[in-house]
């Protein structure tokens, strides 16, 4: 049986991977804040002409636009999937299921996730203003900082995956 100083070194263990997860929160939704109060819907800013630009859109589907004009019950499923994937991976940090990699991976979809559902659910629609682009021969679709975040989360969970011995 665990000693209390082992629990609680656990516990602590646990709650830095949520408080990281409220960090990528309160990160994404400042600066959603700060691109939905400083520039107006459609605005694009340059910041290295031909590359990268900011520029403020809103997007009520998920990645890429994906069913964004299918008439709102998406936000519904969107916002259902976001809370059952942070549970779950919540479920396996608290579990100890998961290796150091995989719980600062789990902690960045979960913050990310949750980031976007509270545009969901406040707006409507999420938020978006990163934009990579090649001149005006090639654009990446508008993103947001919540999206970085679960794109990171996911890349660190395949490498994780790849480096576990197989049986």
């Amino acid at each position: 049986m665990p000693d209390s100083a082992a629990l609680a070194m656990g516990r602590r263990g646990v709650l830095r991977w949520f408080a990281l997860a409220l960090v990528v929160i309160v990160l994404d939704q400042a600066s959603k804040v700060y691109f939905n109060s400083q520039y107006q819907f459609g605005e694009v800013r340059e910041v290295i002409p031909g590359f990268f630009s900011f520029t403020l859109l809103y997007n009520p589907g998920a990645a890429f636009s994906f069913l964004a004009g299918a008439g709102g019950w998406q936000k519904h499923l969107f916002t259902l999937l976001a809370f059952t994937v942070s549970g779950w991976l919540g479920w396996n940090i608290i579990k100890g299921h998961f290796s150091c990699r995989m719980n600062l991976a789990a902690a960045f979809i979960m913050g990310g996730a949750l980031g976007n559902v509270i545009d969901r659910l406040i707006h409507g629609h999420v938020i978006d203003f990163i934009q990579v682009h090649y001149y005006n021969a090639w654009y990446y679709p508008a993103f947001n900082l919540a999206d970085s975040f679960i794109c990171v989360g996911a890349a660190l969970m395949v490498i994780d995956g790849l480096k576990k011995p197989q049986p």
